[in-house]
Formats: structure tokens, sequence, C-alpha cells
């Protein structure tokens, strides 16, 4: 385990710092004065220190409602039965009125600690003896805003486009620890402005590879910059930055004998931090751990895995008559990884290469990847006959190799927005419930407390 709280004044500095992110959900925590006696942190030291805090900044934050909300799992009726209310309107697609603690608090408490650092690294002169370790603090902290903001947008707006994203609401951009500024939500345009802003200035100063995977990297930046701008459906810049990324990491594992595979038949057989990791970060459990456990996975979506296809052992385990998913790449079946990978950015590369015609370049990167998939002899490379054939079959294949990660939600959205026409459909006890492209409901509702709290709009539903 990456250890990461170093020292006796940053231990102390993140009681306020809790005390402070609590304050975006319960007024009390407003008319509170901060307890002076908290020490402040002041190196550089601190500031990585808060920044290496895995348990704010990786672990259980980003969006678990983007997963269950999507289609690649359902609940037979008696598991949904035994959901809360609360559980089910959400499967249902329901607005539902929540509090603290959800995906929105738990996507601003990495934001907090990134503003924080930014503000107190002004203070601190880069000097020459230092100026990797000033960086590096700068880097992450720009590149952890982003990487949240990112995924907050995902479930929280509706889906970028050039006709609408000037009135569409976006999300709050908080540049600023001090929690007395009001939140007030920008437009998705302007959401996005910033997520780019803040990831390509940490380029500047980030290292092409991390000391470990829970810290941010120039990799890690420029496989976000692919994923911000796949969202935005803007593909030659998402080849560049997916590229870019592969040409500083691109290992992939050979489930048949990679060293860090645990046995494929076993009930969690990837290593957390594998070969494939560029950046580490998890779902949290408040939904994922319940569809985890009670959820099946999408019985046409298993059947499309061929015998040979290793990942039909490796992904799922046996829950007769169905199938439940253990293949993340958190070595849990209940906190699922939702970090930066090489085989997704291989995807995203094989993507880009079929919408700008180029078929070879897309079937290069998708077999690339399926052969380490396959038993040993008898894989079949794929072929097709134009770049329209080669972009469903990367399509297919980045749902496979993807799945339960937090990217189905928004490839929905963006697939829709350029003219998939996918409808999503639950069947619950003989009642079909359907979410058509477009609908409203692609934006997820809003906290009811933070609501109250600031009088920001409420998404329609």
């Amino acid at each position: 385990m990456y250890h990461l709280n170093r020292n006796g004044r940053v231990l102390k500095s993140v009681g306020f710092i809790l005390i402070v992110m609590l304050g975006f959900s319960c007024k009390k925590f407003l008319d509170e004065k901060p307890d002076k006696k908290l020490v402040t942190p002041t190196t550089l030291a601190d500031l990585q220190a808060l920044l290496d805090d895995a348990t704010i900044m990786n672990i259980e934050k980003t969006s678990s409602s983007i997963e269950v909300s999507a289609d690649d799992y359902f609940y037979p009726f008696a598991n949904y039965n035994a959901l809360e209310t609360e559980e089910q309107g959400q499967y249902r697609w329901q607005q539902i009125a929540y509090n603290y603690i959800n995906d929105w608090s738990n996507g601003y408490r990495p934001v907090y600690n990134s503003n924080l650092c930014l503000e107190l690294l002004g203070k601190i002169n880069k000097g020459q003896a230092d100026a990797a370790k000033w960086d590096n603090v700068k880097g992450s902290a720009l590149f952890y805003r982003a990487y949240y903001f990112l995924n907050l947008v995902w479930a929280f707006s509706k889906v970028y486009n050039g006709q609408t994203m000037d009135k569409d609401l976006g999300i709050v951009l908080r540049l600023v620890s001090d929690y007395n500024v009001p939140s007030v939500r920008v437009s998705v345009k302007s959401s996005y402005e910033r997520i780019l802003s803040d990831a390509n200035e940490s380029v500047k100063y980030l290292p092409n590879l991390p000391q470990h995977a829970y810290r941010p990297s120039k990799a890690a930046a420029y496989g976000l910059l692919a994923r911000t701008y796949l969202s935005m459906g803007k593909y030659d810049s998402t080849y560049k930055y997916a590229n870019l990324c592969l040409q500083l990491k691109s290992d992939l594992m050979d489930y048949n004998s990679d060293p860090s595979i645990a046995g494929l038949t076993s009930g969690t057989p990837f290593a957390k931090f594998n070969s494939e990791t560029i950046f580490y970060s998890e779902m949290n459990s408040q939904y994922g751990a319940i569809a985890a456990f009670r959820g099946r996975v999408d019985s046409v979506l298993y059947a499309s895995y061929a015998t040979g296809d290793l990942r039909k052992i490796g992904f799922f385990l046996s829950a007769t008559p169905y199938q439940r998913f253990k293949g993340s790449y958190s070595k849990n079946q209940t906190l699922w990884f939702s970090g930066i990978a090489t085989d997704e950015m291989f995807l995203t590369r094989a993507e880009c290469y079929a919408r700008m015609d180029n078929k070879d370049g897309a079937l290069g990167d998708l077999n690339t990847l399926l052969k380490k998939r396959w038993a040993t002899g008898t894989f079949v490379p794929l072929t097709a006959n134009t770049a329209v054939e080669a972009l469903q079959l990367v399509l297919l294949e980045r749902r496979k190799e993807l799945l339960f990660r937090g990217l189905r939600w928004i490839d929905i959205k963006r697939l829709n927005r350029d003219g998939a026409n996918l409808t999503l459909k639950r069947l619950i006890n003989g009642v079909v419930y359907t979410l058509p492209p477009d609908d409203n409901r692609y934006a997820l509702p809003l906290p009811k407390d933070i609501i109250d709290l600031t009088g920001m709009p409420q998404n329609p539903q």
C-alpha cells in the first residue's frame, strides 16, 4: 500500500480539510470558525503529502452512479426488490432526493485539496534544488482538478454539444479553497474549457511516468486529454493525445502468461497497479458495491465473448443462471477501477483511426490488444472492408474490454449525440422502463442538500 501522510503537521491539517468539505453539504459547518490551532501545510513535503493522500485523491472518488445508470448489468427482480427505495429509483432513471455523502461531494474532495495546494504553492519559491518537487506538486494539483471536473461533468451535465454547450448546465468550477465563495454552475462549454486548460497546463510540470500509479504523470495527463476530447467528439485531438500517451506507456498484459495475473479463474484475477495502469482511481462503493453483488452482467453482452477469449474467464463469475463481474483492475469485486489504462488508450486511438478513415490503423491497434486477450494459438486477426466496419468492431471491443470502469455512460451519451440512437431499457417485473437518446435524465440529478444550500438550478428530469 502506498502510504501517504508522512508528517504530523499534514495529518493535523487534514482534520481542517474534512471539516471544510463537510461544509459543502451541511450549513452548520459554514457558521463555525476553523480551529486556529490546526496547522496549515507550509512546505513542499507537506503539499506533496496532501496530494499523496490516496483516501482523498484516488480511492472511491469517481462516480459510481454513472456506472449503475448504464446498461452493462441488470438486477433480477428478486435482487431489485431487495434494494432500498433510492437505489430502485436510480436503477429506473427516476429522479431521487439524496444527500451527503454522494458522487458530487466525493468528486469535490480532491478538488479542494488541489486548490489548497495550488494556493499554498504560490507562497513557496521554486528553487533550483527543489524545482522537480515544486513542479510535481503544481502539475499534480492541476491534473487532479481536471480529472475530477471531467468525471463530474460526465455525471451531472448533458453531453458536450456544439449547438447547445453555451446554455447547457455544467458543473461548479471550484478554483479556490475558500468555502465561503458561493458555488455557481457554469455552462458545459466553460466546464470543458477549464478541464482542457488545467490538463494542458499540468503537462508542463509532470514527469513522463510516475513513481507510483496513484500519482499523475505526463502519460496520465495525455490520457485525460484523450478522454476529454473523445467525449467532445473532437477526434483529431483525441488521436493526438492518445498517441502521445501510448508513446510514453504502451504495456499490455498477456492474459495467457502475465505473472501479475493470479489465475483467470480466481475471484480477483488482476493485480492492483498492474502494468497497464497509467493512473489509478476507484469508483465510490455507495452504489457500485450493491450493483457488484446483486447485479448481473447483461446477458447479450456476456454472450458476445467467444470461446478462446480469455476475458470470458477472467472477467466473469458464475451466479447461476447469470454472471457477475469480477475483472476489475482494482483486485476487488466491489471497488471498481476507474483510472486510465493502456488498453483504453489503444481502443481510443483505434476509434480515432477508424473515424479518420484509417482502417488499417484501427485494425492494427485492435488486433494488438486482442492478441493479448485470447488463448495462445486461437486468435484470428479481425478484418474489415471499410473504415466504417472497422469502427463497429472497435466500438464492440471497447464495450467488452472496458466494462465497469465508469466509461459506458459517457460512451452512450457521445454515441447518441453522433446518431447511434441507443435506447436503454430495464425490465422490472414485466414493466419496461426506457431511457431514450438525448433524454434529460442523462444529466444525473444533483444532491438535494446542495440545491437547498446554494440555490443552484437542479437538472431537469
